[in-house]
């Protein structure tokens, strides 16, 4: 499983959008195909640039299989914090995780995403937080970088 180790090895401590924008981060424009078929996601996600085509593959997915509509809120990418409740930092950092439908899927709760929907993103190469010990049903990874 990824972690912050691994990520502050391939690109240093987090810094401010500004600093890294040009060799991690990209404003990836959603596909029209995606966004007409999932009204929750923005327009443009802001997101590392590992990102784009295992996102763009799990949404496909959840298009295909039928899992679009579970699709509620799209809760962000890039975001410089430590993880919930401990003192390293979040994947987030470094904007290769992201959050899904949060106020259905709090962490430390039981997750409420389907299995198919999660599959999408696990074929994807995305790891959820869903089977943790401690869940966090709204968190998806990926599984390296």
């Amino acid at each position: 499983m990824l972690t912050s180790n691994d990520c502050q090895k391939r690109w240093g401590r987090p810094q401010p959008i500004a600093a890294w924008e040009s060799r991690l981060l990209v404003s990836w424009d959603v596909p029209q195909s995606i966004n007409d078929a999932i009204l929750a996601l923005p327009n443009r996600i802001y997101t590392n640039k590992l990102m784009v085509k295992p996102l763009e593959a799990a949404f496909r997915d959840l298009i295909q299989r039928g899992f679009s509509g579970e699709l509620k809120t799209w809760d962000g990418s890039y975001n410089i914090r430590l993880k919930r409740e401990q003192k390293t930092l979040s994947l987030h950092c470094w904007a290769v995780a992201i959050d899904l439908n949060a106020a259905w899927n709090q962490f430390g709760a039981e997750p409420t995403l389907s299995a198919g929907f999660v599959k999408c993103f696990e074929d994807a190469g995305f790891d959820w937080g869903g089977y943790w010990a401690k869940k966090d049903g709204m968190h998806f990874q990926l599984k390296e970088i």
